[in-house]
């Protein structure tokens, strides 16, 4: 089943790209009409994705309950949480050190003479402060949490929840097997709502294509190639450092995670690709105890592809407008991306954002973020994508470093030979490798 619908979502890819081109071609003097046709057509993806948000948040607040009860201990969480986040700095320092490498080496904006004539939008900056991180971070209601699907407040209430839930010992048990049966059930609804992703993959990128045109990439295709080298360069390396630690275990992984992958790249969406990538890591055998509190807690820390492209971007801009950086302004706005890029939780369009409150604080056009939007729907699929493998090896490394990675099942497998991994089994039960 697995197999068939990526095989349909590639379709969809193909199909969506050629329709966008058809459109594009035969109404580019048309300008309400294409409009309105590639409106309808992002209906697909648009629809696709409340689906997928409906799915969210009681997945990620059951898993992490269930997943943190499992532990038993606090000092498992502890120990875990905290090998989480030593990778997510060390991950996140190398590819923004990457992308100024890179950007560095093919300059890509040198000579263009680039001037702005897209309307920017509105940035706000104005809550991208310490203080509002720290307060965005607290749930004032996991029911507010819930609706605006705030990963980071769900995860912080969860903390609380599942380690109460596992003081409270025989009393807890039945919300504990509440919790599983709710995790069970957003899979299920999760397998229905992955049906109609191959008609959102062929609405995102009709209606992208058939408005912007293929020829978008190749006005900017040297920026996107060089872009997407560094993406692929800072993968393969995550790949080379799982294949150090775990040896040929690690080269199975794309096997498992190719799907998400495939919806996270065609759907811009992070969000898209995380039900199934829980699926496809229980079959590659990481426990749900792991899963459950590293990937959350990553796709609020550990994004390696935006954080590649805040740098490049950043450095395009100057190189656009011709506004030489020496090397210690270059490590400083290293350190400044570092730090900022971990303060947007909540905030809309958060790589623009970044983007944005650096040019200011380095003096630079604020403007020249209008050179980056005609092509920033492909930019994000890069980086979307990036962002997903990033978590997926984030996670299936810190399984490994636990000891408690399992034998895999078969990556088509149907849900049910996927491995359970409940409070009954504990760490001992658990097969180790």
């Amino acid at each position: 089943m697995a197999r068939r619908l990526t095989l349909f979502i590639l379709i969809g890819m193909f199909a969506g790209i050629a329709l966008g081109a058809a459109l594009h071609a035969g109404l580019g003097t048309q300008a309400k009409t294409l409009t309105d046709v590639a409106g309808y057509l992002d209906l697909l993806p648009a629809v696709f994705l409340r689906l997928i948000k409906m799915i969210i948040a009681p997945l990620v607040m059951a898993t992490l309950i269930t997943g943190i009860a499992a532990m038993g201990d606090s000092s498992a969480l502890g120990r875990i949480g905290g090998r989480a986040l030593g990778w997510f700095i060390a991950s996140s320092l190398v590819s923004i050190g990457m992308g100024l490498v890179l950007v560095n080496l093919f300059q890509p904006g040198h000579g263009l003479q680039f001037t702005a004539v897209s309307q920017v939008g509105a940035l706000s900056t104005a809550d991208f402060t310490v203080r509002h991180f720290i307060l965005e971070i607290v749930p004032t209601s996991v029911i507010g949490a819930m609706a605006e699907n705030n990963v980071l407040q769900i995860l912080v209430f969860s903390l609380f929840a599942g380690v109460a839930l596992s003081a409270l010992g025989d009393k807890g048990a039945p919300l504990l097997r509440g919790a599983e049966a709710l995790v069970d059930l957003m899979l299920v609804m999760t397998g229905y709502v992955m049906m109609a992703a191959p008609l959102a993959v062929f609405g995102a990128l009709a209606s992208v294509i058939a408005t912007r045109g293929l020829g978008i990439v190749i006005t900017y295709g040297e920026f996107v190639a060089e872009f997407y080298g560094g993406l692929a360069l800072f993968c393969a390396l995550l790949l080379a450092l799982a294949w150090a630690f775990m040896g040929r275990r690690a080269g199975l992984l794309l096997r498992y995670i190719r799907e998400p992958l495939l919806l996270a790249y065609s759907t811009a969406s992070s969000e898209s690709a995380l039900p199934r990538l829980f699926e496809a890591l229980d079959r590659y055998g990481v426990p749900r105890r792991i899963s459950g509190f590293v990937l959350p807690l990553g796709y609020s820390f550990n994004l390696g592809g935006s954080m590649m492209y805040t740098s490049f971007a950043t450095l395009f801009i100057a190189q656009a407008y011709n506004i030489p950086l020496s090397a210690g302004q270059q490590v400083a706005m290293l350190l400044t991306l570092m730090i900022t890029s971990k303060g947007i939780a909540g905030v809309p369009r958060a790589s623009l954002v970044v983007i944005s409150a650096t040019l200011t604080q380095f003096g630079l056009p604020i403007e020249g973020i209008a050179l980056l939007l005609g092509v920033d729907t492909f930019l994000d699929m890069g980086r979307t994508v990036t962002n997903v493998f990033g978590n997926a090896i984030a996670t299936v490394l810190i399984t490994h470093w636990e000891g408690m990675l399992q034998p895999p099942h078969d990556p088509d497998a149907p849900l049910a030979l996927a491995p359970h991994d409940t409070p009954e089994h504990g760490r001992k039960g658990l097969h180790l490798e």
